[in-house]
């Protein structure tokens, strides 16, 4: 019974992923009591996206580990770099376009791999860049912030960044371990179950994410408005722009991942590294920013479906 309930979830994920959207601002005293936890939680997501990945896909060949190394340089150093210069040459200091710097320079969402998979597509790469980018995160997180005065002590950030990497080495160990024992050669039903605890889980992540959003509706909805505009635009027109340059490169595999890495970061990496009087201006824009990130799969869905990608594996 339990087992073909979650069947049902894996087929309707995208769904899933909206009502944890509608719960976390519906509900906002839910959302405050769940980020607390949130460590948690991430850990929870990146070990079922290991499990359902398994060790064998998670490695991949090493030609896939050089072009993985290439995009982390190109996502989290190049382009925030650009940015931060950008706005340095400009005289732009706005919270909005400190937020879009960090953005940039912050390495994959831990639930990157489960929205690939909700995108149909092989989430295998998305680990990939996940683990790479968080080891890379203290090597490209210095001349950011040194382009970016305001930022910060970048220092701070990177010890973060290896608490970040430890949480995700021991849950992907962990999950790799169990895969092995009871799990080796799964049966299509038994990975669709591992589906729709992974759309449960990403649902219930995103609660905790949204604490700030349900109380700026109600008191400040013409920011939120902005807000969630600028959000939507920083998320989505990264990952069209990937998409559309990893197609005219004649990337085919990696290229739903790549492109959903691309516009989902783990900004909220930040907030436990840096202090308050920087964090604080952006919790709005790191709320908002989560419901392009969650609707991924269900608005790009169609974009990412016509790639020539493989579909997920064992």
């Amino acid at each position: 019974m339990i087992a073909r309930l979650l069947r049902l979830v894996a087929a309707n994920g995208r769904l899933v992923l909206v009502a944890g959207l509608v719960c976390g601002v519906a509900f906002p005293g839910l959302a405050a009591a769940m980020k607390p936890y949130l460590p948690e939680i991430v850990a929870g997501l990146l070990f079922i996206a290991a499990f359902r990945i398994g060790p064998r896909e998670a490695a991949g060949k090493l030609r896939d580990l050089g072009s993985g190394a290439g995009i982390v340089g190109l996502y989290q150093l190049l382009l925030p770099l650009g940015l931060a210069l950008g706005f340095l040459f400009l005289g732009i200091s706005a919270p909005l376009a400190a937020g879009l710097v960090l953005m940039a320079a912050a390495p994959s969402i831990s639930g990157s791999p489960n929205l690939t998979l909700l995108a149909g597509s092989d989430p295998a790469p998305a680990l990939r860049l996940l683990l790479m980018g968080t080891a890379a995160v203290p090597l490209t997180v210095v001349p950011v912030f040194w382009a970016t005065p305001a930022l910060g002590d970048a220092g701070v950030v990177a010890a973060a960044a290896l608490r970040l990497l430890i949480l995700i080495v021991g849950a992907g160990a962990a999950a790799f371990v169990l895969r092995r024992l009871i799990l080796k050669t799964p049966t299509p039903e038994a990975l669709q179950v591992v589906d729709g605890i992974s759309a449960l889980a990403l649902a219930v992540a995103v609660i905790g994410l949204m604490a700030a959003v349900g109380p700026a509706l109600r008191e400040e909805p013409l920011r939120l408005v902005g807000t969630l505009a600028f959000a939507f635009a920083a998320n989505f027109g990264l990952q069209i722009a990937a998409f559309v340059v990893l197609g005219a490169l004649g990337v085919s595999r990696e290229r739903v991942a790549f492109s959903i890495v691309a516009g989902n970061r783990n900004i909220a990496l930040f907030l436990t590294a840096l202090p308050a009087a920087i964090t604080d201006p952006l919790l709005l824009f790191i709320g908002c920013y989560q419901i392009p990130m969650y609707l991924t799969p269900l608005i790009l869905g169609r974009l990412y479906a016509g790639a020539k990608a493989d579909g997920p594996r064992a």
